[in-house]
This record gives C-alpha cells, sequence and structure tokens, in this order.
C-alpha cells in the first residue's frame, strides 16, 4: 500500500469509528505483537514490542534477546554480540538487550494473522469511548431513531454509533413510536456489558420533565427560576413546584410563557400530558392549598407527628371531585409534591367530623363557648344537607367559620401541649447531671436479670434510664419481667451513684462590639481634629517662647496692668496697710527698649529716701 493510500485508510478508520489516533495505533500495534507471537512461535514472557508509522503503514517490531559472543542457537531469544553493538555499544555479553527482529515477510503475513485482532482491539476501544461518553451524559437529555419494537421494549440508535434500550415501564403510556422515529429521552443508567454498554433510557422518568422544562425555560436553566419538586403520572398529569431566586421574578409565568408558548411545547413532547405549574412557599398551608389547584381550598389544617405528617384539606362540596381527580390523581400528585399525607373532605363531612370532636372533648367545649352555642344550627345545616335538600349559602359560610374555629383551636391545644411536653422533658434532663448520660448501664449497680430486661428495651446508659424514671416510672415498670422487686432494685442503684461536679467553665472573654462604618468615620475625624488643634497649640506655644526668650512678649506687655509696675514685692495685709521691705525701701519697674536685644525690657529702679526724693543708682 502506498503511503497516502494508507493515511487515508487510516484517516477513514478514525472518522468512521469516532477514535482517537493514539487508540487506533496503540489497537495495530497490540495486533502486531500478538501475530508476531503467533508466526515465530515467541514465548509471552518474551518482551515484544511494535511500532507503527502511520504515514506510510510501516510497522518495526522490536524484542528483548539476549547478548551472546559465539554462534546464535534460537534466533529468537538470542542476537551475537557485533549485531547488538550496532544498537549499543557498551553492552556485553550476557545482557539482555531490545533489538529489531521484524521478519522479512512479516507484512503479509501480519496482515492475514492481524485483522480479527485489530478489529477486536478496535471494538473494544470504540466501546470504551462509548461507555466513558454516555456515563457523563447520565441524567441528560439524549436524541435518537427508533431502530425495533419489541416486547422488551425500543431499541433507539445514539450518537458515537451506540444503542439505548428503553424498556416497556419507562415509556409514556398510550404513546406509539413508529420506526426511524427522532425521539428524545434522558439517559437514566449506563452499564458495562459483553457486548457493549448497556444505556437505560426514559421518558417516563420526572427526570424527563425537568430537563425539559431547563431546554424551555431560560430562566430555569440560568437559576433565576428553581424548581423545587416535581410529581408525575407519565402520559396523564404532572405537578412542578417553581420558586424565584430574585425579587420581581414571576416564576409560574416565565414556565408557562408567552400565550402559553412554552409549556405547550413540553406538553407536546409529552404525548398532552397535562402540566400543572404552582409556586413553591415555604408554609406548609399554602403551599398545600395551591397543590391541591385547580380546586379551590376552604382549609388547611396540619398534624405534624413524628411518624406521619397529615394535612387535612377542606372543600366546597363542589369543588371535592375536582380536588380529589380522577381516580384520586390530583390529590395523590398534591401529596407526592408537598411530602404530605392529605386527606380532602367536603365541608359537611368535615363540620360532622368536628361536631363529633367537640361533642367527644369536654375541655374542648369549655374553651369554645360560642362554637357550643352554634351546635344546634350545625345540626340541623347537617339534617338538611342529609335530606338532600337546599342549602343556602350563608349556611355554608356557617359551617367554614365553625370548622374553622374548632380546628384552629384544637390545633392550638395540641401545640401547647407539646411545648409544655418539651420544657418538661428539658427541665428533667436539666436535673440529670450530664456525665450519667456516658456512664454505661453496666456501671450502674443494677441485678443482672433487671439489666439484661433494660438492655434490651433500648437503655444504654444510667441517663437514660433515670430520664425515663423522672419523665414516666410506668414506662419501666410496663416492660416485660420488671416487677415492684426489680424497681426498688433500681431506684436504689440509682440513688447509690454520685457524679462529681463538674469543674465550671472559664469565662469567654467578651468581644469586642463589631464597629460600623459610621462611627469609625467619625472617630477618624474627631482624631484628626484633635491633632490638628494640638498642632496649633504648639504652635502658638513656640512662637511665644521665641519672643519671649530674652525678655518679656510683647502680648504679655501690652495685658500687663499699669498697678503691677509700681511695686513688685509688696503685698497687702488683712488690714489694707502697705509693709515696706526689711531695708524700708520701695522698688519699682521701668520700661526700656534695649537696641542690643531688640525687644523692651522692664528694669528695676532704686531711689534714696521714703518720699520718692533721689536719685537713681
Amino acid at each position: 500500500m502506498a503511503k497516502n493510500d494508507f493515511a487515508l485508510a487510516f484517516n477513514e478508520v478514525l472518522e468512521e469509528k469516532q477514535l482517537t489516533k493514539d487508540i487506533v495505533v496503540a489497537a495495530i500495534e497490540s495486533a502486531m505483537v500478538s501475530a508476531y507471537r503467533r508466526t515465530v512461535g515467541a514465548s509471552s514472557a518474551q518482551q515484544v514490542e511494535a511500532k507503527l508509522d502511520p504515514e506510510t503503514g510501516l510497522v518495526t517490531v522490536y524484542a528483548e534477546k539476549e547478548v551472546v559472543e559465539d554462534g546464535v542457537v534460537d534466533a529468537r531469544t538470542e542476537v551475537l554480540l557485533e549485531e547488538a553493538r550496532k544498537v549499543n555499544p557498551e553492552v556485553q555479553p550476557g545482557d539482555m538487550l531490545v533489538v529489531e527482529t521484524t521478519p522479512a515477510d512479516f507484512g503479509r503475513v501480519a496482515a492475514q494473522t492481524a485483522r480479527q485482532v485489530i478489529q477486536q482491539r478496535i471494538r473494544e476501544a470504540e466501546r470504551s469511548n462509548q461507555m466513558q461518553y454516555f456515563e457523563r451524559q447520565t441524567g441528560e437529555i439524549v436524541s435518537g431513531l427508533v431502530q425495533a419494537i419489541n416486547a422488551q421494549g425500543v431499541t433507539i440508535g445514539l450518537d458515537m454509533k451506540a444503542e439505548g434500550v428503553m424498556p416497556n415501564n419507562q415509556k409514556i403510556p398510550g404513546e406509539r413510536l413508529k420506526l426511524h422515529d427522532r425521539i428524545r429521552a434522558v439517559v437514566m443508567e449506563v452499564k458495562d456489558g459483553t457486548r457493549g454498554p448497556q444505556i437505560i433510557l426514559s421518558r417516563a422518568h420526572r427526570n424527563f420533565l425537568r430537563r425539559l422544562l431547563e431546554n424551555e425555560v431560560p430562566e430555569i436553566y440560568h437559576g433565576i427560576v428553581e424548581i423545587r419538586a416535581i410529581s408525575r403520572e407519565p402520559g396523564a398529569r404532572a405537578k412542578v413546584a417553581v420558586s424565584a431566586t430574585q425579587a420581581g421574578i414571576d416564576p409560574v409565568g416565565a414556565c408557562v410563557g408567552i400565550k402559553g408558548v412554552r409549556i405547550q411545547a413540553i406538553v407536546k413532547e409529552l404525548h398532552d400530558e397535562k402540566i400543572d405549574i404552582i409556586q413553591w412557599d415555604p408554609d406548609p398551608i399554602v403551599y398545600i392549598s395551591k397543590a391541591i389547584s385547580p380546586a379551590r381550598v376552604n382549609g388547611v389544617y396540619l398534624v405534624d407527628n413524628e411518624n406521619t405528617r397529615t394535612a387535612t384539606v377542606v372543600v366546597g362540596e363542589d369543588q371535592l371531585s375536582l380536588a380529589i381527580g380522577r381516580d384520586g390523581q390530583n390529590a395523590r400528585l398534591a401529596a407526592k409534591l408537598t411530602g404530605w399525607r392529605i386527606d380532602i373532605k367536603s365541608l359537611s363531612e368535615a363540620a360532622g367530623d368536628t361536631l363529633n370532636k367537640l361533642r367527644a372533648n369536654k375541655e374542648l367545649m369549655a374553651l369554645l363557648p360560642a362554637a357550643v352555642e352554634q351546635i344546634p344550627q350545625i345540626e340541623e345545616i347537617l339534617a338538611k344537607k342529609a335530606e338532600s335538600r337546599a342549602i343556602m349559602p350563608e349556611e355554608y359560610t356557617l359551617l367554614g367559620q365553625f370548622v374553622e374555629r374548632v380546628e384552629r383551636r384544637t390545633i392550638e391545644i395540641k401545640e401547647e401541649a407539646a411545648r409544655e411536653e418539651e420544657e418538661r422533658s428539658t427541665a428533667a434532663r436539666a436535673e440529670i447531671p450530664a456525665a450519667a448520660f456516658n456512664l454505661p448501664l453496666d456501671q450502674a449497680g443494677i441485678k443482672e436479670h433487671v439489666f439484661n430486661i433494660l438492655t434490651e428495651a433500648g437503655f444504654e446508659t444510667v441517663g437514660n434510664l433515670m430520664f425515663a424514671m423522672k419523665m414516666d416510672p410506668n414506662q419501666v415498670l410496663g416492660l416485660a419481667g420488671i416487677g415492684s422487686k426489680s424497681m426498688q432494685n433500681i431506684e436504689e442503684a440509682l440513688g447509690a451513684l454520685s457524679f462529681p461536679e463538674p469543674e465550671p467553665e472559664p469565662e469567654p472573654i467578651k468581644a469586642e462590639e463589631p464597629v460600623t462604618g459610621e462611627e469609625m468615620f467619625a472617630e477618624q475625624k474627631q482624631a484628626d481634629e484633635n491633632a490638628k488643634r494640638e498642632a496649633n497649640a504648639k504652635r502658638v506655644v513656640e512662637e511665644e517662647n521665641e519672643h519671649a526668650k530674652d525678655g518679656v512678649s510683647l502680648d504679655e506687655l501690652f495685658k500687663m496692668k499699669p498697678e503691677i509696675f509700681q511695686t513688685t514685692g509688696v503685698a497687702e495685709d488683712e488690714s489694707g496697710d502697705k509693709k515696706k521691705d526689711k531695708k524700708g525701701k520701695k522698688k519699682a519697674v521701668e520700661l526700656q527698649f534695649d537696641e542690643d536685644l531688640g525687644t523692651v525690657v522692664g528694669r528695676k529702679i532704686h531711689k534714696r529716701g521714703e518720699d520718692g526724693g533721689g536719685e537713681d543708682w
């Protein structure tokens, strides 16, 4: 085969099988190694490699042989030292060396021997590539052509020459598929089989509806609208709860589209399956009311127990069949969507149950005197209903008010009782030392047969048993095999236990309150003003000191009173008499300009005599 012919054929195989160049080259080289072993009868323990030139198609085989100095006994495993040193000049006799050992007619022989091996290797690589591709597509929508329809399901041709199987239970009921129809389905599961990957497809799963909504509604794809829950009965009806992640977005309108264009495209794809789009709400009452749509709801009353969550939905007489749906379909889908067990009652049926509940509960009657006064009217209305007589709208309104008042009060009483029970449980647990819940029950000193009974009942620690004894001793006394003597033994054993007082925990360091940006700005501004004032004051003091370092500053001179220049060192006593100094002389200050200093200074002058006469000195 010419150079260009082989390259064209090689590239054609790559394109046809949708495989990478490395995968096909590796498959051909592996096949050539197998062909060489079969041709020359080489051992599987011998290292053999093959190299393919994708441009020319030339195959070169390399095998590991022992270097011998004398004659070669077995050419398959030995090579002369002279030939070996052409590959590696430093090789020594007895060394192992990988040398070229391509047979003379290997191309023609290998073509016959390696054909099936090459096809098998390429087929395995193709299956591996398909497996990896469709594993990444799990949960996504794929498109394909219907290739076969049988009793087990539908075979669909997919990309990369793969085949998917859609079992009958994953088809949309009532949908008729024809050969060569192009359909879309979601990849449910990909399994590795002997004949390639087994790809299970579905059009009935709720994830198919989810992916269709993501494709048709850009707001869902970009995360502006979020799908909260989906409940679906394929081919009949589906309910989808959506919510908006941004304010000002109408999630229901975004899914429906202008004039219903978006939802109509999905309905058409699902073989005219009816789809209810409702807005999700965090309030269970509002959420359940919308989930029952298109029926109008009069009231929703929730009972949330540990085991079940039940919602009693009361609707008008004319809305009862619509709320339940055909064969209970609407109620069933609403229950799946919300996660609540839904009990739908008509207004008259709910009023009758509420009336019986009120009569059976004396405490409730005492709390609702207004409802007790309405009992005769309610009985009269229910009697008219039983006799199929006409009931006026205001009478239906009265029934609704009666049911609402009693049911709401009943729920409030249950919630209050639950709160009291929780507070009692918290108080009882607080009285038990924390160390008791870490102490195994076998260390409490209880008799062996009593210990075995308590362990089987689920009491593992001393704290659990003490808590049960405080909350309800009958819970322990009611166990099979526990009598008065066993209870006495339990009480004595628990009473004899003592627990060390826990060390007081160090008080946590109070963290400073976080400072807001406005407070930080105000503090910084105040600090800047204080620094500025200090700088100004410092500058003024420095200037004054500069002027006064050689005498009295001018500012101080102008502030001085004339009297202070008359006498200094003379003070008045309490009687106002002036005192003289020890020598009886008066002192005065005279202001003079000092030319050397360049400023006005005060000089002391002294006069002889008390009358001020005399000359200066």
